[in-house]
């Protein structure tokens, strides 16, 4: 990237800049608790993508938004029959940060603005997406924005589907002005690239004192519902040796499964994250028990060898407690690698621009997974405060929010101009 110095362009407003625009789209959905509540459809959510289009518009992108409500803003180029394209989401978990989606969103106008201002016209389109939807926080139903640009999303799985208040999707979804997708077309075929900005959600970059991160793979995830039955009885007259404890067999085999894990050792992660036990009273044997489990690898093999050997153990524990357990998996996503090329792309542009950077794999879910399947793409991570996210507490430095959008001024740059 020798016709391109990052260090030769004037940045000294860029830490400001990037923070103070975070604080702005905060601002929309702000909630009493002191973080951010933009679902999918809600009022703040139609006013926070209405205020990203003024502002696209504001430096001479055309804007516009699609029919389920994602929103994009280009930068046209002289070959407008390819497009290279970038973003995030702009819908919030309840109560969360201000940074996760949001700052993919702010970094990517950002870049475009200052491509804009200092090279012009690109050789290719160059845009910015907000995308409608990404966690799942509203209704039970993750990904409709990058999943509807793909043209994998089908009206069929959110026709019956309601938020916690009741409030169907479709009626949501009307009421903020957007519908259905013509599925009858299929997916853009203009989309060359896709490029994501995302906070870390972990604390590997804040650890090393790294800056910025080029992002090779995304974990691939199973979850599992674990419910146990055994018998309800009284805790003052039921012998131990007789008892059909389910709180008891379901303690075992969390103990047992983290174990495992920790024995597996690095790019595994297990967690059990919820735990229910019936009647839950102070003097009663404990008749029913569920827990959850969350696996997480960069390699599928792996995934699959762990869980079937922590299937067995549950098995065998149930057994020798004499025990019900059923084993529910309700998610299973495959391990998705980056495009080689754009990594190694963005990588070069980090080295040449003395980038404080690193190579790692994301142990999160983001839009870039949906998209890897059918447009190259690749993703830059930056660190995240003690690891905090869909927390208030989200916070990221603005010098390395600022070192983010220079790594993806580099990328855009190369993949738009060149």
């Amino acid at each position: 990237m020798s016709d391109l110095a990052i260090d030769a362009m004037d940045f000294s407003a860029l830490p400001e800049e990037t923070a103070g625009k975070l604080e702005w789209l905060g601002s929309f959905g702000k909630d009493a608790k002191g973080g951010v509540s933009r679902l999918l459809y809600s009022k703040e959510w139609v006013e926070a993508q209405h205020a990203l289009k003024e502002w696209m518009e504001s430096f001479g992108l055309s804007a516009r938004f699609d029919e389920v409500g994602n929103l994009f803003g280009t930068l046209k180029g002289k070959d407008e029959s390819e497009t290279i394209l970038t973003g995030s989401h702009v819908d919030s978990v309840v109560n969360g940060g201000k940074y996760d989606g949001a700052y993919g969103v702010i970094a990517g106008i950002i870049a475009i603005k200052y491509l804009k201002e200092t090279y012009g016209e690109p050789l290719r389109n160059i845009e910015i997406v907000s995308m409608a939807e990404e966690e799942g926080s509203r209704f039970p139903y993750a990904f409709w924005g990058s999943k509807n640009i793909v043209g994998s999303a089908k009206r069929e799985e959110v026709e019956s589907i309601s938020d916690f208040e009741g409030v169907p999707f479709v009626d949501a979804m009307k009421n903020a002005g957007f519908g259905f997708r013509d599925e009858s077309k299929g997916p853009r075929e203009d989309l060359k690239a896709f490029v994501e900005v995302h906070v870390e959600q972990g604390s590997v970059l804040e650890t090393e004192k790294k800056s910025v991160a080029v992002v090779n793979s995304i974990v691939g995830q199973r979850r599992y519902t674990i419910e146990i039955s055994g018998e309800a009885n009284h805790a003052g007259t039921t012998p131990m040796g007789y008892r059909k404890d389910a709180m008891y067999a379901a303690s075992h085999m969390i103990y047992e499964i983290i174990n495992m894990a920790k024995e597996v050792g690095d790019p595994l992660v297990t967690t059990v994250g919820k735990v229910e036990v019936t009647p839950n009273i102070v003097n009663v044997v404990p008749g029913k028990a569920l827990f959850t489990i969350d696996v997480r690898h960069t390699d599928k093999d792996s995934i699959v060898s762990f869980t079937e050997s922590m299937t067995a153990r549950m098995n065998e524990i149930s057994k020798e407690h004499g025990v019900e357990t059923d084993i529910d998996m309700w998610m299973d996503a495959d391990p998705v690698p980056m495009d080689k090329n754009v990594v190694e792309l963005i990588e070069k542009q980090c080295e040449e621009n003395g980038l404080n950077y690193k190579v790692m794999h994301s142990g999160a879910g983001h839009d870039s997974q949906i998209f890897a399947p059918f447009v190259p793409t690749a993703m830059l991570f930056v660190p995240s405060l003690k690891g905090i996210s869909h927390n208030p507490a989200e916070f990221t430095e603005p010098a390395d929010l600022a070192e983010g959008v220079k790594a993806l001024i580099g990328a855009l740059y190369e993949l738009g101009y060149k």
